[in-house]
């Protein structure tokens, strides 16, 4: 890594060999205990029960309950659905206020269901929905607010709650990043009407795919059960429109696996996430996230900000130098919801009341963490990343 040299029209390091024989990437999946989580296949072989409510579910289920601390917790296939049946269930209609910094599923789910998604601007500090800009956007049609827990930090949530109940709107939670966070002592899960969590491979602690609804209303409880399996109550009993929405014995298996580890992985984050925040010091223009530890924090994101007016190199650009060294990082959330289809057609002017988001969108860079990576690998990454800055000028040259 002595020089920076442009090999093949694209940006490089070193210069030819990549700094990693292999790919670094962002989401790798955390692999937990696979002899208990063979164990626990084998009982599924057993049973011959696969899906509909088996008893690895149940376990599963009151496992997560008791780790958040919420009354009720409901598995399903995925997050995706998991927010399509609480925004259902909740009779959310009309417009729903929403982040544009946010996976567009948080969007997609709002469109499926035929409410719109109308886009509020976050704050740059937190990276988090703005509550006193979205007061501002609360219109006779909103009925709902859903907050983005992004980077697993919470948003504000005590403001959001005092704007719901002030508005008479329901308040929900995408929760997919923020499982085994809390916020003011308290376990994420537990605000809102509900909150839905992503247990997708790419998640810190997963099921393979599969997502879950937390709630502590028990009428709401009750209703996403049934409309997870097509409104079934008992047998031959249809009583409410539902969706196929049920989470496997496998993957129910591999998340009580995953729950086993939860605290290793945990631990490996926190040690990662420390160790990004010791490499990247002092590097100009590039910021690294804070995490408050005071709390429990999952530690999942390794984001980073870079400034290119300060840096003198863009993010993008230090992206591609990456890339050429065989670190897969990542720019997440770009450009945007806003300025995906179907929205960007629906709502061609949204990025004027969304600065932040657009700004934020172009400076956002994800770096990897898991078990597969530590202080070795964070070492020689943030290396990259500071002789990149340090060489910016011969980059633009």
């Amino acid at each position: 890594m002595s020089a920076i040299k442009k090999t093949a029209g694209e940006l490089a390091v070193s210069g030819g060999k990549p700094l990693f024989d292999k790919p670094l990437h962002v989401g790798r999946p955390n692999v937990g205990d696979r002899v208990s989580f063979l164990k626990r296949v084998g009982e599924i072989f057993d049973n011959r029960w696969f899906s509909n409510d088996g008893p690895m579910l149940k376990e599963f289920e009151g496992k997560v309950a008791a780790e958040l601390g919420v009354k009720h917790c409901v598995a399903v296939c995925n997050a995706t659905v998991a927010l399509e049946i609480a925004m259902r269930a909740a009779g959310l209609k009309g417009e729903a206020l929403v982040p544009a910094f946010t996976f567009i599923a948080t969007a997609h789910a709002l469109q499926w269901q035929e409410i719109t998604p109308v886009f509020c601007d976050i704050d740059p500090a937190t990276h988090n929905i703005d509550p006193a800009r979205l007061e501002k956007m609360i219109t006779p049609r909103t009925t709902g607010i859903v907050g983005v827990h992004c980077w697993g930090r919470p948003c504000d949530i005590d403001a959001l709650t005092a704007i719901a109940r002030k508005h008479k709107l329901t308040l929900l939670f995408d929760a997919a990043h923020a499982f085994g966070c809390s916020y003011k002592g308290k376990m994420i899960g537990n605000f809102g009407l509900a909150e839905v969590f992503s247990f997708h491979a790419t998640k810190f602690f997963n099921t393979f795919e599969g997502g879950a609804i937390t709630t502590n209303d028990d009428a709401f409880a009750d209703k996403i059960r049934l409309m997870r399996n097509f409104g079934f109550s008992g047998y031959d009993n249809v009583i409410y429109i539902g969706t196929n929405g049920k989470m496997t014995e496998i993957c129910a298996a591999m998340g009580l696996s995953s729950l086993e580890n939860l605290h290793r992985i945990l631990e490996i984050n926190r040690r990662n996430y420390l160790c990004y925040k010791k490499h990247l010091a002092g590097i100009k223009g590039v910021k690294f996230i804070d995490y408050d530890l005071s709390g429990k924090c999952n530690c999942q994101y390794m984001a980073a900000e870079v400034d290119e007016a300060a840096a003198g190199i863009s993010r993008d650009a230090l992206l591609k130098i990456l890339q050429a060294e065989n670190v897969l990082a990542r720019k997440y959330f770009f450009p945007g919801c806003h300025r995906m289809e179907p929205y960007r057609s629906l709502f061609p002017h949204a990025g004027l009341l969304l600065p932040d988001t657009e700004e934020l969108a172009r400076r956002i860079l994800i770096l990897p963490t898991g078990e597969t990576i530590g202080e070795p690998e964070i070492a020689a990454i943030c290396g990259v990343i500071r002789l990149a800055v340090e060489n910016a000028r011969i980059i633009a040259a």
